[in-house]
């Protein structure tokens, strides 16, 4: 039985997430696959991604990942990173794609006219480098990690919610939104926690011990 399973659908950190991984989980049985048999058997999944919105749902679609993906969403432990994240909700503004629709809501891409910080400088889209995290709910995956901790970001669209409850931190790049979701056993990030030092791997380990259905 694999432990963790990291979906490879030819997109996404994967090396990184996965030395990352081992190095949190030493004794977990973690594994990259693109077999949908792997990811359905697994007792945890995480889906990394990097990329384009529309290159992420068709090769979910043509490599036979998108139902396992969909089920693993349902009924067990689920990390979302950045891609992996945007994915979850109804469109995108990003081709103009529909998502998986597993949360409600749309990703929508910075406008560069408000790209503008407190003194006046303009601010560069994508959004690239280590922002500070304010956490909105006690979450297991905060356990250890400061409130307002560093972590890496890489990406030009964010997600706008529909139910702010779901909302587990946010970021400001100038303005406030959502960088993590949380929901039954479903959490996902915007940043990069593979690229984010310590805070990261903290985020990653209490990934692998997290029981879902004894922390809500």
């Amino acid at each position: 039985m694999t432990d963790i399973a990291i979906v490879d659908y030819g997109m996404g950190n994967l090396r990184s997430v996965s030395k990352a991984l081992e190095h949190v989980a030493p004794t977990a049985s973690i594994v990259v696959t693109s077999d949908p048999a792997v990811v359905e058997k697994a007792s945890r999944v995480v889906v990394p991604g990097q990329g384009a919105m529309p290159n992420c749902i068709h090769e979910l679609t043509v490599r036979g990942l998108k139902e396992v993906v969909l089920e693993a969403a349902k009924n067990k432990p689920f990390l979302g990173i950045c891609l992996g994240l945007q994915m979850l909700f109804e469109e995108s503004e990003e081709g103009n794609m529909k998502g998986l629709g597993i949360l409600p809501g749309k990703v929508r891409h910075f406008l560069r006219e408000a790209m503008i910080d407190a003194d006046g400088n303009k601010l560069k889209v994508p959004h690239m480098g280590w922002n500070q995290v304010y956490q909105t709910s006690r979450h297991p995956l905060w356990n250890d990690i400061a409130n307002d901790a560093r972590f890496y970001f890489v990406h030009s669209y964010y997600v706008e919610t529909v139910t702010p409850e779901i909302t587990a931190a946010y970021t400001l790049y100038p303005t406030s939104f959502t960088c993590a979701i949380a929901k039954d056993n479903i959490f996902a990030v915007q940043f990069h926690p593979e690229k984010s030092h310590l805070a990261g791997l903290t985020l990653l380990s209490n990934f692998a011990k997290w029981e879902p259905s004894s922390s809500h």
